[in-house]
């Protein structure tokens, strides 16, 4: 195995902090109405979040909002920002420091991306390592140490990447009700046949993560049972693997896609873990993910809400400023008040993660964080668009692409119902409603 070893750079830092103090202080952040809204109030974050977000930031700052705007105006891919992070190192900023990550945790991984998104990249730039974090989890805990030090390593070191492979067309939100299946042969290598939908960055994978049958679901006891997880390759060259862009309304300049199999062979070596331990293994991925999307939308509501705060301040109208006015001001001051109590709402799921706290533990406090956050990042895009009035309708003001990408963090991965469904049966013992 080889293990990919990089120069000193911010991000080794941030480890070194990691390394020297397990309970690093607060950075604390003065405020003032007499000067700019800088966003996020870093004082709720450690000393090595604060590092993970300035060094982002200085990445960031090579990708101004125009490059964004054309980049959703044209749907180009933004490779240039996954190669700058790959280059030092970031994409491997949760996985294991003996393959060439950084160790870190979810929490560094969640500061990592709401920064991105805050910078202005919003979703569609979050997105672009977004599943090589939370995706890549399960894969780090259940593989084998060959199966990590071969499928690993590439990652981190951005040759390759991987996609996500869960959700299906007929099946949707109720993953347990999966069709794709997996047939072994007398071998041990396995035939596949079935298809998902909404797999973000396809185009640009070399690698998919997919969750298929390896029992019927009709022999099965329960419908968590039978389901196994494997790191497949994505062979565009074979007959039975074929894909399709999805065209939406935002985040346009990462691809969403269907993907088709049918009898579409993969090796024995695929496997990760046990057969039938799949959705087990699925869920260590998917409460990461919830962390990681809460922190893209608050990103992507403190952008807006710096947007409003800065037009509300310079807008004059009838002889002074419309920020003035209570009706704009005390709308934007409740957005703030929403995203300040979601992002500590997040970072703490995000700490519950780390810590290796029980799992519905976990559960409540990183589905909790994704509504709260989606919910009030929504809110400040949407206020954003209203303050600009009709230029908020205007491209050139960039808040009207927020807009349509706070859509991803209420609906993806898990629509706010069935958050909410979660919540009634897990927290509050109400009868199960779905």
């Amino acid at each position: 195995m080889n293990v990919v070893r990089r120069p000193l750079t911010d991000l080794a830092r941030v480890i070194g902090w990691r390394i020297r103090s397990a309970n690093v202080g607060i950075r604390s952040q003065s405020t003032s109405a007499g000067i700019e809204f800088a966003g996020m109030d870093t004082s709720i974050l450690s000393e090595s979040q604060v590092m993970v977000r300035e060094s982002i930031e200085k990445i960031c700052s090579q990708f101004p909002d125009t490059y964004w705007a054309e980049a959703d105006a044209t749907g180009k891919y933004p490779g240039d920002l996954h190669a700058a992070l790959a280059k030092d190192g970031w994409i491997g900023i949760a996985l294991p420091d003996d393959l060439g990550g950084a160790g870190l945790g979810i929490s560094e991984a969640t500061v990592m991306l709401q920064t991105i998104a805050e910078s202005g990249a919003g979703i569609a730039g979050a997105q672009t390592v977004h599943a090589n974090i939370y995706a890549t989890m399960p894969v780090a805990k259940f593989a084998t140490e060959e199966q990590r030090g071969e499928f690993l390593p590439k990652l981190i070191s951005g040759k390759e990447r991987a996609c996500f492979g869960v959700t299906e067309p007929e099946s949707g939100l109720d993953t347990l009700r999966l069709r794709t299946k997996a047939e072994k042969r007398s071998d041990g290598s396995y035939l596949v046949t079935g298809s998902k939908i909404w797999i973000t960055n396809a185009q640009q994978c070399q690698n998919m993560i997919l969750l298929a049958r390896t029992t019927p679901i009709e022999q099965v006891t329960k419908p968590s049972s039978g389901l196994s997880m494997f790191y497949i390759p994505l062979d565009r060259s074979h007959p039975g693997l074929t894909m399709s862009k999805i065209p939406k309304m935002g985040g346009r300049a990462v691809d969403a896609n269907e993907i088709f199999l049918e009898d579409y062979p993969i090796p024995a070596s695929s496997l990760i873990g046990k057969e039938g331990d799949g959705f087990k293994q699925i869920l260590h991925g998917m409460n990461a993910e919830r962390c990681l999307l809460a922190g893209e939308a608050l990103g992507l509501g403190y952008a807006a809400l710096k947007r409003a705060a800065r037009y509300a301040k310079e807008r004059v109208v009838f002889g002074r400023p419309i920020g003035q006015n209570q009706s704009i001001q005390h709308a934007l001051a409740d957005s703030y008040a929403q995203l300040l109590a979601a992002t500590h709402t997040t970072y703490h799921a995000a700490r519950l993660y780390d810590s290796g706290a029980p799992a519905v533990a976990v559960g409540v406090a990183a589905n909790t964080a994704k509504y709260l956050a989606a919910e009030a990042g929504f809110k400040a895009c949407e206020r954003a668009v209203m303050v600009h009035g009709g230029m908020g309708y205007a491209q050139e003001f960039h808040v009207e692409r927020y807009l349509r990408e706070s859509f991803v963090p209420r609906i993806a991965p898990v629509s706010r119902e069935m958050i909410l469904n979660f919540l009634g049966e897990r927290v509050l013992g109400l009868p199960r409603s779905y």
